[in-house]
Order: C-alpha cells, then structure tokens, then sequence
C-alpha cells in the first residue's frame, strides 16, 4: 500500500462521479464495482492507520456510487443495503461530509418509496455533519420536496428558503458529479417541492423554478448536464401547465422527455410518468382530443424498456 495508489484511487473515483450526472448507468456500472471491490481487497491487507482511514473513506464513497447505481434502476431494497454499506465506511473513516451525503441519499431512496415522512427525518438528520461545500443546500432541498408531499406547505417552503440560504454560505470545494449539490439541480427540487403544494400562486413559482433549472443546465458545460434533472424539470413543467389547462404547453415539455433514449429514463422518471398518465385520466379531461393522444404516447412510452438491471449489479 502506498499514497500514489490512493491518489490514483481518489482519482478514478471523481471520474465515476462526475460521469455519472451526464453518462448512462450502463456505462459506469462495472467500473463502480470493480474499483469498489478493489478497495475492500485493500482493507484486508496491511497498511498504515491513515491509510485504512483513506480507504474506509474511498469505500463509503464507492458504496454511495453503488448505491446510486440501485436507486437508478429501481432496486430500492438493494440501494438501502449499499447505503448501510457506505454509512459504516463513513463512520469508520470519521467523515462527516460523507455522513451528510449518504443520509442525503438515504432521504432519496424513502422519497421514492412514497415514504415521504422517513424522507423529511433522514434529510434532517444528514443536517448536524453538514459542515462544508453544497450538502446542507442538498438536505434542506430533500427536506422541502418530502414536507411539501406530506401537504406541510409551511415547512416546505421555510426549507426552500434555508436551502437557498445555504447556497450562499457554500464554503469549501464538493469532490463533483454526484457528490455535489449544483444550483441548477436545487432548482430542479425546489420546482418539484412548490408545484406539489397544489395552489396557482405556488404552481407559478413551480414553472419559474423548473424553468430556471433547465437554463442552468442547458447553459453549463455538457459533462455537467444532468439528463435526469433535465428530464425531471421537464415534467414538472408538463404538469404545471396541465394545472393551469395549458394543453399544447403540456405537449411541449412532454415531448422532449418521450423522445430521450430509454437509457436515460431512470426509475425515478418513470415513475414521474405514471403519475402523469394517472393525471392524464381524470374525469376532468376525459373527451379531450389531445389529452387522448398524449394518453396514448405516455402509455407506449411507459410501455418500453427503460433503464434495466445491468447483468452484473455491484454487490
């Protein structure tokens, strides 16, 4: 064991990281598992006690990865255990901005499983290691998105507005990709968090907030395009100006997410579009030429495969 293999290691794992965001989960799977397993081999060898502090924390940040990979694909039982994995590693390796990171993704994972109370309390609870770079603004966006699905408009929007504070006190550098909180992403939550407090005033805001999300990202470099939050943002709109009874505003914004490689339609968009099918079937809109048609193309979409299971999940 010596400082340049875990240099290299560093290395590799900022790479996985930052294509992560613009890259396709089948693309990095096997490289995660690999270096992941790579690094627990190094553990059950010999090397100096900063060292297995380094790799402790190289091995919660794979295992974050991994769990990532999961939560992607749907697995959701499997993401919880990759994520107890990585909060071992955390705490072994004394990180708190780990600790933050993984109750963040934790939050993720009870969010997605419509336990949005579960949701509320992990993001809370990341909040005391929050001691640097963009991860409290992660929390507190996790925190206003589960309250605001709970109907609790009054905490959803207090942590909208901490969550932007922390943005403004961001001191310190995010290792990238994944394991950074960009402002474009906040946008991305804090749309999702306002459009589902169920008022116009707050379905306005919604559309400013999604809106803003997809300039940022449109205008940052590609590598950073995050195609989900993209995609996200964008049915988000879709149901905004289904609200208002914008149809053609609807099929506007609901094209583009159609027309994305199926690759690139993680478990959480998917499951986006569901909801917006169900929508779609309402009383409310029933008789309705274009609603019939968009029925129809989000039915056939759904119907498709989307992300599935690599053949080697990393275990």
């Amino acid at each position: 064991m010596d400082d340049t293999l875990l240099e290299q290691i560093d290395a590799d794992i900022a790479r996985l990281a930052g294509d992560y965001v613009s890259k396709p989960v089948s693309e990095l799977f096997h490289d995660i598992g690999t270096l992941r397993r790579g690094v627990f081999d190094l553990l059950r060898g010999r090397q100096r006690p900063y060292q297995t502090g380094h790799l402790y924390l190289q091995a919660g940040r794979l295992c974050g990865l991994a769990t990532h990979v999961a939560l992607d694909l749907g697995q959701y039982t499997a993401a919880a255990t990759h994520s107890r994995t990585a909060w071992r590693c955390a705490e072994s390796a004394g990180h708190n901005g780990l600790r933050a990171w993984i109750r963040s993704v934790q939050s993720l994972i009870a969010y997605w499983q419509q336990d949005h109370r579960q949701a509320a309390e992990l993001a809370g609870a990341g909040l005391p290691y929050a001691d640097s770079g963009t991860i409290a603004a992660r929390l507190l966006s996790l925190e206003a998105r589960a309250t605001a699905a709970l109907g609790d408009s009054a905490s959803a929007l207090r942590a909208v507005e901490a969550a932007e504070a922390a943005r403004s006190a961001v001191a310190g550098v995010d290792l990238p990709g994944v394991f950074t909180f960009p402002e474009a992403k906040q946008w991305t939550y804090a749309g999702t968090a306002l459009l589902a407090l169920d008022s116009q005033a707050h379905v306005n805001r919604a559309i400013e907030a999604s809106s803003r999300a997809i300039a940022l990202y449109e205008s940052a470099p590609r590598q950073e395009q995050s195609s989900g939050d993209l995609l996200a943002a964008r049915l988000d709109l879709a149901n905004a100006h289904l609200a208002h009874g914008d149809l053609d505003g609807v099929q506007e914004k609901l094209s583009v997410v159609l027309d994305a490689a199926p690759d690139r339609r993680t478990a959480s968009i998917s499951a986006r579009l569901r909801a917006l099918s169900t929508r779609l079937a309402e009383p409310a809109y029933a008789g309705s030429p274009i609603v019939l048609s968009l029925r129809e193309n989000v039915r056939e979409a759904c119907s498709r495969p989307a992300l599935t299971n690599p053949p080697e999940l990393p275990q």
